[in-house]
């Protein structure tokens, strides 16, 4: 059942990280292309991989070799794009504009904030650091931090024990199917950061979210609205 939170009743805001936070998508098809220019291929163009960049290398590899996890190449080639993408974290990436406002009203207000994303921690800690988020991130949740991923709710159930908040009181904003459905299996409010790339074929106004976000300015609106005193 979709969860909605009444004015004053949000203690926490959980933030998905690609595509929700941090536009990644440059230099994760960065990492991906050079691996096809290492094979000999041209590069895949942006705009075809950057919807597949919240399923990280699944995505960026199926985009740009149209093979999947099941493949026998599979593996060996997820390792060269981490190893790709480790050495070049942080080259485009940024927030989405509107982003530092979402946090600096959170920050003002008092309001605790975290990331929880499906990035490995080998790969979330060092770029989360290089955006200077380690410092005012309440909690950071990789992929790996728990033995599941997201759409289960176990990482955002770890998060919100991280905070000391019930799920109840908490909303998570993400980019991905996945991110609304263990956003309501862990019994949290979600928005849908329908500005994000949204790489699913049913859209985010179908995703049973209980907000949805078309801009960060929404977002900011959204957060405000159910983290205002009653």
């Amino acid at each position: 059942m979709t969860a909605f939170l009444t004015p004053g009743a949000c203690d926490a805001v959980l933030f998905d990280f690609d595509g929700t936070l941090a536009d990644t998508a440059p230099d994760l098809a960065a990492a991906v292309n050079q691996m096809r220019h290492a094979r000999g291929l041209a590069a895949a163009p942006l705009e075809r991989l950057r919807p597949l960049a919240s399923a990280g290398a699944r995505g960026l590899i199926g985009g740009a070799f149209g093979i999947g996890p099941d493949h026998p190449e599979f593996a060996a080639m997820r390792e060269e794009f981490l190893a790709n993408y480790a050495a070049n974290l942080r080259i485009e990436t940024a927030l989405f504009p509107g982003i530092d406002a979402v946090l600096d009203d959170l920050d003002a207000r008092g309001v605790r904030w975290g990331i929880v994303t499906n990035k490995v921690a080998r790969l979330t800690d060092p770029l989360v650091k290089l955006m200077h988020l380690d410092t005012r991130a309440a909690c950071v949740v990789s992929g790996d931090t728990t033995p599941y991923s997201k759409p289960h709710p176990a990482p955002l159930l770890h998060a919100a024990e991280a905070l000391g908040v019930e799920p109840q009181r908490a909303v998570y904003v993400g980019d991905d199917l996945r991110d609304v459905q263990a956003g309501e299996a862990a019994g949290m409010a979600t928005i849908a950061a329908a500005y994000g790339y949204c790489g699913n074929e049913v859209p985010p106004s179908q995703w049973n979210a209980s907000y949805v976000a078309d801009t960060t300015a929404t977002l900011l609106a959204l957060i405000q609205h159910v983290g205002k005193a009653a």
